[in-house]
Formats: C-alpha cells, structure tokens, sequence
C-alpha cells in the first residue's frame, strides 16, 4: 500500500508482482497478488478493447 499511496503511478496487480520480488525478496504468485488487491480495492478499472477494422458482411 505505501509503494502505491507514494508513487501515484497507475500499478497492476503484475507489476505489483514484479516489484514485490524484486525489491522485498518475496516468492508471492500473481494469483495471490491479484486477490489481495481485489480484496483491498486497489485494482484499476480495465481497459476496453476495440476492434480495429469492423467486421462488415460485402
């Protein structure tokens, strides 16, 4: 929660990962990382997809 109230960077759940066993030496799935964060309300909303070309019938 620090690294993320400080930073002000938008973090996801995989570079939360990412730093977590980087920087603190943990050995922490991103399974795990991804519930915590849901369970602590931190997840950024996701992002739509959009098609590139519509699919058009000739």
């Amino acid at each position: 929660m620090e690294f993320i109230a400080c930073d002000g960077y938008a973090y996801g759940y995989r570079k939360l990962t990412h730093m977590l066993r980087q920087e603190h030496g943990l050995v922490i799935n991103e399974k795990k990382v991804y519930r915590l964060c849901k369970e602590l309300g931190i997840l950024r909303p996701q992002r739509k997809i959009h098609p590139r070309h519509p699919r058009k019938l000739a």
